[in-house]
C-alpha cells in the first residue's frame, strides 16, 4: 500500500458541528497512513487541516474505521467522524442502517430522519482498568481538584461539572489535565454545566488536538457521568460550541444523534505527497 501515485490521493472534508475531519476512502485503494502524512495533512496552513483523520477500509461489516488525531497519534473512537462517515455510506448505498467496526468494536448507525444521523458508541467503560487509569480508584469522583469523573468510550475522558463552563479558560485548563499522571494514555477533558432539566452546556479539550467545537465521544462520556451522578436522566441534550447533540444511554449502549456535513472532495497532489518525509 502507498500514499503516492501519479494521480494524487483523494480525500473528503467533513464536519460534525464544527468538529472537522479529513476522510480517506481506502476500500478500493490502499492507503499507508504514516504519522508524517497525518501531520502534513493536519496543518491548517500548509495542508488541509482537521481535528481527526479517518480512514474507511473494507471489513467484515459495512466498513472498518480507523482514526488519528491531528498530532499523529491514534484514537480508537471518534463519534462525530463515525456519524459523518455513516451518513456518507448511507447516501452511497441508500440504506438506513449500517454496521461499522473500529478499534472500539461494533458501531451501529441509523438514519434518524430530518438529516440527523445516530450512532451507537457502545457501552461506557467504567472500571479504572478499562479507561484506563494508573491505579485503582472510584471513577465517579477522581482524587483531582474539582472531583471529575472518568469514563472510557474507547478513549479516556475526564469530565468536570462546573457552575459555568463558559468561565473556564480551556486553553490552559485542558492541557493541564490531558497529561495528568492518573491517565497513562492522556485524556480528553470536558467542562460541563447543568443549564436545565436533562440539558447540559459542554466545552471540550481533545487529547492530541486541543480545543474543538464539538466531540461525540466526549458528549457520550459527559452524558454517562451526569447520569451516574444523578444530575440528569439517561437521555440528555448537550450544547457544544459548534451546535447540539442528543445522547441517550440505553441498555445496548450510548446513542448519539446530530447533524453532519460533507463539505467538499479534494485530491492531495503528488507534489504535496512527495514533500512528506
Amino acid at each position: 500500500m502507498t500514499t503516492r501515485s501519479d494521480t494524487g490521493l483523494p480525500f473528503m472534508k467533513m464536519h460534525g458541528l464544527g468538529n472537522d475531519f479529513v476522510v480517506l476512502d481506502a476500500r478500493a485503494r490502499g492507503v499507508d497512513v504514516t504519522p508524517a502524512l497525518v501531520l502534513a495533512v493536519a496543518d491548517r496552513r500548509t495542508g488541509v487541516g482537521f481535528d481527526q483523520l479517518a480512514v474507511i477500509s473494507q471489513g467484515t461489516a459495512d466498513g472498518h474505521l480507523t482514526f488519528y488525531n491531528s498530532d499523529g497519534s491514534a484514537s480508537a473512537a471518534c463519534g462525530n467522524a463515525t456519524r459523518c462517515i455513516a451518513r456518507f455510506l448511507m447516501d452511497e448505498t441508500g440504506r438506513e442502517r449500517l454496521h461499522l467496526t473500529s478499534a472500539r468494536g461494533d458501531l451501529h448507525a441509523v438514519d434518524a430522519g430530518g438529516g440527523l444521523t445516530s450512532v451507537n458508541m457502545g457501552q461506557p467503560q467504567l472500571d479504572w482498568r478499562d479507561i484506563p487509569l494508573a491505579e485503582e480508584m472510584d471513577t465517579l469522583e477522581l482524587p483531582i481538584e474539582g472531583g471529575p469523573a472518568a469514563t472510557g468510550m474507547g478513549n479516556p475522558h475526564c469530565s468536570f461539572f462546573v457552575e459555568d463552563s463558559e468561565a473556564i479558560p480551556l486553553e490552559q485548563f485542558g492541557p493541564r489535565y490531558e497529561h495528568h499522571p492518573l491517565y497513562p494514555e492522556r485524556t480528553n477533558v470536558q467542562v460541563a454545566s447543568l443549564i436545565g432539566k436533562d440539558h447540559l452546556r459542554m466545552r471540550v479539550w481533545e487529547r492530541g488536538v486541543g480545543v474543538t467545537l464539538a466531540s461525540g465521544s466526549s458528549s457520550c462520556a459527559v452524558a454517562v457521568a451526569a447520569a451516574r451522578r444523578g444530575l440528569t436522566g439517561r437521555k440528555v441534550r448537550i450544547d457544544l460550541d459548534g451546535g447540539t447533540l442528543h445522547v441517550e444511554w440505553r441498555e445496548d449502549g450510548v446513542w448519539m444523534t446530530g447533524e453532519t456535513m460533507h463539505v467538499f472532495d479534494g485530491v492531495l497532489t503528488d507534489a504535496f505527497l512527495r514533500g512528506i518525509g
